[in-house]
């Protein structure tokens, strides 16, 4: 238990030193990380083994949800509206032009077979948020025609229809639906991941509003359980939790809230 503890430590603290010079450098620091994960990873230098993937998964699941809560938290609906209709143009029917093409690709260049091939172009039809929340937030970057709220919106938004895409082709695979229930599926994945967010964001509001917690803190872990539940309760119910999440963000980000800062 201590050496696993330490070689946490010595990560953590690497993390923060490459942090820091990555951005002396102007070089993201997510690829400061990546490098620093395929130097501790198996096939590294260092060679910490691992191989449990559902694991893995899991955590990367749980940390999608507090970037996905975090991004929309950080949005400025101010700035955001005049082009939201352009962005979720991009998070959808790009999302999907970008998983067809690359599943076409797939299927007759690389012949693989057609369902496999499109599962790889749902995985990767999607940005990668946290890096695009990441740059723009600290790069401050001066972008014209609203291309910065644009890329920031359809960044945080694409996740979930690219997330919902792949569950979909993953459910028809698996033999689970028919193809003429897809719809129905897509439409309560975006119907529950809209109403459900927009119902526990109006409730973390009003308990924010008229409570005051006893401990100072409290608020901030009430925000951090909202975070959780506004994924959570959606996906129970067979909607979309990260879409969720995202909205409960953005609700909750440009609301006047205590300590929101």
């Amino acid at each position: 238990m201590p050496q696993y503890l330490l070689i946490t430590t010595v990560i953590m603290f690497a993390c923060i030193i490459f942090n820091k010079i990555s951005s002396k450098l102007g070089i993201p620091a997510l690829l400061a990380f990546i490098l620093l994960g395929m130097f501790f990873g198996s096939d590294g230098v260092v060679q910490i083994p691992f191989s449990n993937y559902v694991f893995a998964e899991k955590i990367c699941s749980i940390a999608l949800i507090f970037i996905m809560f975090y991004g929309g938290f950080g949005t400025k609906w101010s700035e955001a509206k005049p082009v939201a209709t352009k962005a979720v143009l991009l998070s959808t029917l790009g999302v999907v032009l970008t998983a067809g093409g690359v599943g076409l690709f797939c299927y007759y260049i690389l012949k693989i077979s057609l369902w496999e091939s499109m599962l790889i172009g749902s995985v990767i039809s999607s940005t990668d948020a946290a890096s695009v929340f990441s740059i723009l937030r600290s790069k401050r970057l001066n972008l014209k025609y609203g291309t910065a709220s644009i890329l920031e919106v359809e960044s945080g938004s694409n996740d979930p229809f690219a997330y919902m895409l792949t569950v979909v082709v993953l459910t028809i695979m698996g033999g689970g639906i028919a193809a003429k229930d897809v719809g129905y599926m897509l439409f309560a994945q975006i119907a529950y991941g809209i109403v459900i967010g927009v119902v526990i964001a109006y409730f973390a509001l009003w308990v924010l509003k008229n409570f005051r917690f006893a401990t100072s803190g409290f608020d901030a872990i009430f925000v951090l359980a909202i975070g959780l539940s506004s994924y959570a309760i959606p996906s129970l119910l067979g909607g979309n939790g990260y879409l969720s999440a995202y909205i409960v963000g953005i609700i909750l980000g440009n609301r006047s809230i205590k300590n929101k800062k």
